[in-house]
């Protein structure tokens, strides 16, 4: 009998074919629109790589109700343009439409033939061999850049908040925000248990969160209205930062680990590239009883790629399994995915400490929320 490990592991680099689902509510008299605009964005969809196909479809009991569902041969070439400027403007038209929008993405595990002699028909993408194995959390980052020079400030701002009530409703709960800078760019991670749209409109609501968000305001590069609903939405599109891996080993305590993030500065054209190098080595780390990393989560967007890591040793006594890197192979492939001005050689212990020191990012608050 095959064993399955029971670690923690979540992934968009597994190969596996991914099938996309969007709920969408549309405002009254907007079906017409919303027809004639959809129909104009699939075809530009259908000329995207790694587009298999999709669904429109209609509720029979509320004509209001709408549901989207495309099928790509794996997540990534579905992320790389999900979150690119191309589906930002592509999906404008559709804005003025919709009341409300939720998209869920899955791993297409099994697939039922028609017929007792019937198989499927082979498309492109392929079956994990095994389920993984989920904590119930979702992790999600958002990241945005703030004026050269404003940063004492802006630190001082998203350190001061006073922390929302916990509990969102019956099934979702706020477990963990972590707000890192590096340079001028903030990145905050959340870690959710339930509904992470839920999650994230229960935490806009909040007034202390308004008041803060309306005080670093001032000191974004990116100009947004958090009046307007369009500025408000284009703005935080643009700023989610995904994640696309994580892994736990599931050994360590909470007590006994400290988390860092690491910036890793991807060449151009690069990220999707060294994020998927960073999961394929967190999955090897994972099975390794002496690595420091206890827990990684990889986020990218385009080339912003951060690595969220729990370690239970200082992160300067093994510089390679911190930044997630082993072996000189492995070394040589980084340093091709980075920008070499940040990267420097990386030719030995000495270049990988001076390299991490540049990665980690600084801890502005880490959050977590008690135990009901």
């Amino acid at each position: 009998m095959t064993m399955v490990s029971e670690r923690i592991s979540q992934s968009a680099f597994d190969g596996s074919r991914l099938r996309v689902v969007l709920l969408l509510d549309l405002h009254d008299g907007a079906q017409q629109r919303f027809l004639e605009a959809y129909e104009h964005l699939c075809n530009q969809v259908a000329s995207v790589p790694g587009h298999l196909s999709d669904q429109l479809c209609q509720s029979i009991e509320n004509p209001s109700q709408w549901l989207i569902t495309s099928e790509w041969e794996s997540a990534p070439p579905f992320l790389a343009w999900v979150n690119s400027e191309e589906h930002v403007e592509m999906v404008q038209p559709l804005h003025g439409c919709v009341r409300d929008t939720r998209s869920l993405r899955f791993s297409v595990l099994r697939e039922t033939a028609h017929g007792a002699d019937a198989t499927p028909e082979p498309v492109k993408g392929r079956f994990p061999s095994s389920p993984r194995v989920g904590d119930g959390i979702v992790r999600h980052a958002l990241t945005f850049t703030v004026k050269p020079g404003s940063e004492p400030r802006v630190a001082e701002i998203l350190a001061g908040y006073t922390s929302p009530e916990a509990q969102v409703d019956d099934t979702t709960r706020l477990l963990r925000t972590s707000l890192f800078l590096h340079g001028n760019r903030v990145v905050r991670a959340v870690e959710v248990q339930g509904d992470l749209v839920a999650a994230l409109r229960y935490i806009a609501r909040q007034p202390e969160i308004q008041r803060v968000e309306e005080a670093i305001n001032p000191y974004l590069e990116q100009d947004r209205d958090l009046a307007d609903p369009n500025s408000a939405r284009m703005f935080f599109t643009r700023a989610a930062l995904p994640a696309v891996h994580h892994v736990a080993a599931g050994t360590a305590a909470p007590s006994d680990v400290s988390r860092h993030a690491l910036f890793y500065p991807a060449r151009e054209g690069c990220g999707m590239a060294l994020a998927r190098l960073l999961a394929q080595q967190d999955e090897a780390a994972a099975d390794d009883p002496a690595s420091p990393v206890a827990a990684s989560t990889v986020f990218q967007r385009d080339d912003v790629v951060v690595r969220l890591v729990d370690l239970t040793a200082p992160p300067e006594r093994d510089p390679a399994a911190v930044l997630g890197v082993r072996g000189s192979r492995k070394t040589v492939v980084l340093r091709r995915l980075l920008d070499t001005g940040e990267a420097g050689e990386l030719s030995d212990d000495r270049d990988l400490a001076r390299f991490l020191a540049r990665c980690d990012m600084r801890l502005i608050t880490d959050r977590r929320s008690p135990r009901p």
